[in-house]
């Protein structure tokens, strides 16, 4: 932060002079590029052996330490007193979206692929839209086209993840497959360790436990947020209840001390990357970007994510892709699209109705807060307008 206040006049006139619009799109391809690495680098730590809850406790304390004083600086005039039930609720709402989440994740990661674990996730804002509108959060209107457009997506993102999780099909493209001559390059495969030995269909069903998870998340954010609106507070919250619960968790799984102990420089790095980067840098980058560019926009860069983590794990993990996992990505990045798309042309329809409001129909307009409550991306609350 420090640098920040001695960079030159000069570099930040020539950086305020580039069109915001330009500036989105660089830092959200820069936002996809760091989450993209989170996906190899949790890969790369589990192919060495470090432990799965060691490093899920340990990338929550360094978010707790880099979240909670900017929660307790930046949020003090507009932070409720803190109540029993909001503690329960905090508890709960870690429960779901820490423990549940990030577990399920690296479980499905140890038996699957980066590529495929990344390919899954896009399917969230489906399953957020089918939880909300199950849990009559949000009305589905089959009688106009967002309404189709969004059931379609979500359907299609269903199909995509039953594919992935029950045909892998035949090897489309393996990087290791040609004779590898170089022999740095072999050292540096083999100090990632061995990426194979997994058990593909448990993986996909740990990644859709996830996704359930994390869509779960997002949903029971909405009534706690409309009475408990410091956003940064309630991730802090979440994030120091979902520490507890992993040192409970730990203190049965992982009784080894070893364990908890760095044998390498690269798993030092792994645990600082999650950490710090996937935690810290991207959550203040996606803050920022869902405030100025919208939900919706950030939503549409996810697909670019799971391109990046395939060229990134071919590279660094020598990642196969297989027929089945790639008709999957397909249809979710599709449905995807079909969602986001409904979801746009919903909130265009709301405007127009706030614009011009009908006695008829004002128990069904929605306003634009609650329309972008479904559609926040991995590792963040919902934005600040939503709920």
């Amino acid at each position: 932060m420090a640098d920040m206040g001695g960079t030159s006049p000069a570099k930040r006139s020539m950086w305020c002079s580039v069109p915001e619009k330009v500036q989105l799109h660089v830092a959200m391809l820069a936002l996809q590029v760091g989450y993209a690495g989170f996906h190899v680098v949790s890969r790369a730590a589990l192919n060495m052996g470090f432990s799965k809850i060691v490093f899920i406790v340990y990338r929550n304390v360094i978010a707790l330490a880099l979240l909670a004083p900017f929660a307790y600086f930046l949020e003090k005039k507009e932070r409720p007193a803190i109540t029993l039930s909001f503690l329960v609720q905090f508890f709960l709402l870690a429960l779901v979206g820490i423990t549940a989440n990030q577990g399920f994740y690296l479980l499905g990661l140890d038996n699957t692929t980066p590529t495929f674990a990344s390919a899954i996730q896009n399917s969230v804002p489906a399953i957020t839209f089918l939880m909300a509108a199950l849990l009559r959060i949000e009305k589905v209107r089959l009688d106009r086209k967002d309404g189709i457009a969004k059931v379609a997506g979500t359907i299609a993102c269903v199909a995509g993840a039953t594919v992935i999780t029950l045909y892998k099909g035949p090897t489309i493209y393996s990087p290791s497959g040609a004779p590898v001559h170089d022999t740095t390059k072999l050292l540096f495969f083999s100090s990632l360790g061995d990426a194979s030995g997994k058990s593909w269909t448990l993986g996909c069903i740990f990644l859709i436990g996830h996704c359930l998870s994390w869509s779960g998340w997002l949903v029971l954010q909405a009534p706690l947020l409309k009475k408990y609106p410091a956003r940064l507070s309630v991730t802090s919250y979440t994030c120091f209840f979902g520490l507890i619960q992993f040192l409970i968790i730990s203190a049965f799984i992982e009784r080894d001390a070893r364990a908890w102990l760095f044998h390498s420089g690269a798993e030092l790095f792994s645990v600082l990357y999650a950490g710090i980067v996937a935690s810290g840098i991207a959550f203040a980058v996606q803050i920022w970007c869902i405030d100025r560019g919208g939900p919706v926009f950030v939503a549409v860069y996810q697909p670019v994510q799971t391109l990046i983590v395939a060229i990134m794990a071919s590279i660094a993990l020598g990642e196969e892709f297989y027929l089945g996992g790639i008709i999957g990505a397909v249809l979710i990045v599709a449905g995807l699209y079909l969602v986001l798309w409904g979801k746009n042309e919903e909130a265009k329809f709301a405007r127009e109705r706030t614009a011009t409001p009908s006695v008829a129909d004002h128990g069904s307009s929605k306003t634009p807060a609650h329309i972008k409550s479904s559609l926040i991306q991995p590792l963040l609350p919902s934005s600040t307008e939503a709920v």
